[in-house]
């Protein structure tokens, strides 16, 4: 157990405030569940605890949302240690089948959903328009590229008139191998050559787990700037139309909380209708439930989470906006009453 993990660990002064706020000790309500419980977890692995089904079960529930950290009185960060947690018990062999799944995946094929054909298929007729030297360049990441292409057709073929292009062979940003404990080291290096090789100054994202790894976690620093940002300021330039339409927002949490990016999205929804915000937003607002390995690993648990979220839309709302792609996915998949998407489909309505 490295000194950072410790100092946290030792800062937890076990009071429980995050029991009140941990997505998924609301649903599972078992000590391990929650991020007191997994503080005690990795202390105990630190010294000597067997590690079994159970002790994999309470450190890989995490979605990583980072509530816990949010409300903590003490200023300790059990997100950190969850993943630094798991990082060590990977390197020891000790994983669960879902986190091999998602290591070997995101390696073989350059992404985690195990996907073999054209990552950059979603391009279409766009693909001429690629240039191979840009300052900038739209990072599509591996949800949009391969659930959600008609997004990231989308979002290339508006920013391709401020001249940005893509990476020929972009690879998965490695979040999901960094949230669930293995080296990301090969793919980031594959990404970041093909910046270098373009020239690129900036990154542009529409997924916040891509943001929040391309701008905190890789090697060299990356002026990194999600979609909604970029777009946000050239309201001006899009030639918007108002819509007839009320939505609400939902704030991922790699975005907002993690990352401090609440505005933009708000502003781009403003431009083209009505915003009814939900009952916990920004730094309060509730996770998705897909994070940190959940959706693949505990795709039950993904789900109730889920369902606890949606449950805070407005009746009268005519869609569910959000600004990530795995937000998007498992939030449709606890929702019967309204549909969920990117807000770069709204833009489309707009503009249509």
């Amino acid at each position: 157990m490295n000194e950072i993990d410790m100092r946290s660990i030792l800062k937890c002064v076990r009071c429980g405030t995050c029991r009140s706020v941990c997505p998924v000790f609301d649903v599972l309500g078992w000590e391990s569940s929650g991020a007191r419980g997994r503080m005690l977890v990795a202390h105990g692995i630190s010294q000597g605890l067997e590690v079994d089904e159970a002790v994999l079960d309470s450190l890989n529930t995490c979605t990583t949302c980072g509530m816990c950290k949010e409300m903590c009185p003490s200023g300790a960060s059990p997100t950190t240690v969850v993943e630094q947690t798991r990082h060590q018990l990977v390197l020891q062999g000790k994983m669960t089948e879902a986190q091999k799944e998602l290591r070997i995946n995101a390696l073989e094929k350059g992404n985690p959903l195990g996907e073999p054909k054209d990552r950059m298929a979603w391009l279409g007729d766009s693909r001429k328009d690629a240039a191979d030297k840009a300052e900038y360049v739209y990072f599509a990441g591996c949800l949009s590229s391969y659930r959600f292409p008609e997004v990231a057709k989308r979002t290339f073929d508006i920013l391709k008139n401020y001249g940005v292009t893509v990476l020929k062979d972009e690879v998965c940003c490695s979040s999901p191998l960094l949230r669930t404990g293995s080296d990301p080291s090969e793919l980031m290096s594959k990404n970041l050559e093909q910046i270098k090789e373009v020239g690129a100054h900036t990154i542009i994202t529409g997924c916040a787990g891509c943001y929040s790894t391309l701008k905190k976690d890789y090697p060299e620093e990356l002026n990194v700037v999600h979609v909604s940002q970029f777009l946000s300021d050239r309201l001006e330039e899009l030639d918007l139309r108002k819509l007839d339409l009320k939505v609400a927002y939902h704030d991922p949490c790699h975005l907002g909380r993690c990352s401090g990016v609440f505005d933009a999205p708000r502003e781009l929804i403003k431009a083209v209708c009505e915003l009814e915000e939900l009952e916990n937003i920004r730094e309060k607002s509730k996770c998705c439930g897909a994070g940190g390995g959940v959706l693949k690993g505990y795709p039950d648990l993904a789900l109730e989470i889920s369902k606890k979220r949606v449950e805070e839309v407005p009746e009268d709302v005519d869609y569910l906006v959000t600004v990530c792609p795995l937000c998007r996915t498992n939030l449709q998949r606890g929702s019967e009453k309204v549909k969920v998407i990117d807000v770069l489909d709204l833009l489309e309505m707009s503009m249509g």
